[in-house]
């Protein structure tokens, strides 16, 4: 046994002072913590809580938008905390991926914060919808800017505890059963990843991303790594319901509160992807590569299960969960095919996911004012009730089916592309045959909701700006993704470059070209 190797760590500690844009690398993170103890010692005055948190929401994404455009210009930055150097110290190592999942995430937040000003009583603002929003945004930001692997176990923490207070956000029977389901299967994910995060440093004596990404060739032959790797991709499609352990996700997400559903749509199972494709591709790519038939097997029965259930359910909200299910998939297929077009497909269809499905159960929350409930059997008439409506709300469906010129079409695309180039023809049939059953169950839908006779005379509601704002602008994004989709294929193509090839990631956090 070689001899134990000692280290001065008094070398270890930064003397130099930190350059002023890496504190954007740590600042949404903080700005999320600060803004939500606040708003928590404002719970006495649930209206100035209200529209403090929205200008919050706001600076959250100009935040995030300064941050990835100095990320885009000059490459990955990171930021160490207690002034150690990495591997010692705990390291926000900001990259385009990461900037990209905080930025997109930041915007649907916005959204969401701005439908809760009518959608979340005075009540719900006493019990905490709003600091449990700005928590939940420090734990979905900080996973995705976070560079060591047990401080993503941490962030992952922190979203799940105030994911568990938005649940049950008016105490209902519906929602207490929904939470039970829900937290049941993410705590067995959590702990899972934690057991996969103990071997892992057993194995490497790190927790630096960059320093296992930097060491893992080195170790592969004694190093327990399969393993690893399949820890990480059981724990981590749990928590983006993945075929087969999906089934908490339709069981959970129809219960709380509109928003709150449209808020763990676009981020909470993005968040379980991300991990996916940060460990799978950056840290782990050789175990990847032996473990590509299984995932694209999972993508596959995903994308189909999920159209399924779509088409089988009569609840607006329980068929949108399947959609999203059915989204996981599409992604899933990008890390099974790997290379810069099957990265590059998960990475663009994570972006618009996150737009769309936000947008989807916010729309479900205006079919719900306006038609009077969830149920399509109940549902009738909105054409004739609001024409700009059933326009706004065709294009996020036909987004949904993967359908020209939306933003859904060009991830599919992709991901088909890259399949028939390797020769995956099942795979790429069942992201058309997904698509396909994806298009029917909306139509039914459009059918039922909008295009039939009302059942009972409607009486058409007023708009309100705190409703439509949000709707019309995610709706804009989807539009523009799909007509003018050069910058976000490019930058999509810049990410997942980035993860196959991690030099730049690696110099971010060893600058003199080598972990210790």
């Amino acid at each position: 046994m070689a001899a134990p190797t000692t280290v001065d760590l008094s070398a270890a500690l930064i003397t130099a002072p930190v350059p002023i844009g890496h504190w954007l690398a740590i600042l949404p993170v903080a700005h999320c913590i600060t803004l939500g103890a606040v708003l928590l010692m404002l719970r006495g005055y649930p209206r100035l809580q209200a529209w403090l948190a929205i200008p919050g929401l706001a600076a959250l994404a100009l935040i995030d938008a300064a941050l990835l455009a100095k990320v885009a210009a000059d490459g990955p930055l990171t930021m160490v905390m207690g002034r150690w150097l990495p591997p010692f110290g705990i390291a926000f190592t900001v990259d385009l991926f990461g900037a990209l999942m905080a930025f997109t995430a930041a915007l649907a937040a916005l959204a969401g914060g701005i439908y809760a000003l009518a959608d979340i009583g005075e009540s719900g603002r006493r019990y905490g919808f709003f600091p449990l929003l700005m928590l939940l945004m420090a734990g979905v930001t900080g996973a995705f800017l976070t560079g060591d692997i047990f401080n993503l176990y941490v962030w992952f923490e922190v979203l799940l505890i105030s994911s568990f207070g938005l649940i049950i956000l008016g105490s209902e029977r519906e929602q207490i059963d929904g939470a039970l389901k829900y937290a049941v299967l993410n705590l067995i994910a959590t702990t899972l990843f934690l057991v996969g995060v103990g071997i892992l440093y057993a194995a490497f004596g790190t927790l630096n991303m960059a320093d296992i990404a930097a060491k893992a060739g080195d170790l592969r032959g004694t190093a327990p790594l399969m393993t690893l790797a399949s820890l990480f991709l059981l724990a981590f499609g749990m928590k983006a319901a993945a075929f087969p352990v999906n089934f908490w996700l339709p069981a959970s997400y129809h219960t709380p509160r509109i928003v709150v559903s449209a808020l763990f749509a676009g981020l909470l199972t993005k968040v379980g992807i991300y991990a996916l494709i940060r460990v799978m591709v950056m840290l782990l790519p050789m175990e990847r590569q032996e473990l590509s038939l299984v995932i694209a097997l999972a993508a596959a029965a995903t994308i189909v299960v999920g159209a399924l259930g779509a088409l089988a359910e009569n609840d607006i909200r329980r068929l949108f969960g399947y959609v999203v299910i059915s989204g996981i998939g599409n992604m899933l297929a990008g890390v099974a095919l790997g290379g810069l077009g099957g990265i590059s497909g998960a990475v663009f269809y994570a972006l618009h996911s996150m737009v769309l499905m936000t947008a989807l159960y916010l729309a479900a929350g205006e079919i719900a004012r306006r038609g009077g409930g969830f149920s399509l059997s109940a549902l009738g008439g909105l054409y004739r009730q609001s024409g700009g409506f059933t326009a706004l709300s065709l294009v996020l469906f036909l987004a949904a089916c993967g359908l020209p010129p939306f933003s859904g079409f060009w991830p599919k695309v992709i991901l088909v592309k890259a399949s028939l180039d390797l020769g995956a023809w099942w795979l790429a049939a069942s992201i058309l045959l997904g698509g396909f059953l994806t298009t029917i169950a909306f139509g039914r839908l459009f059918l039922l909701a909008y295009w039939r006779p009302a059942p009972i005379a409607l009486r058409p509601p007023g708009a309100r700006w705190r409703t439509g704002l949000p709707l019309a602008a995610l709706t804009a994004l989807v539009v523009g993704f799909g007509i003018l989709p050069e910058q976000l294929l490019a930058l999509s193509q810049s990410a997942a470059a980035g993860l196959a090839d991690p030099q730049a990631y690696l110099h971010s956090v060893f600058p003199d070209g080598g972990a210790p």
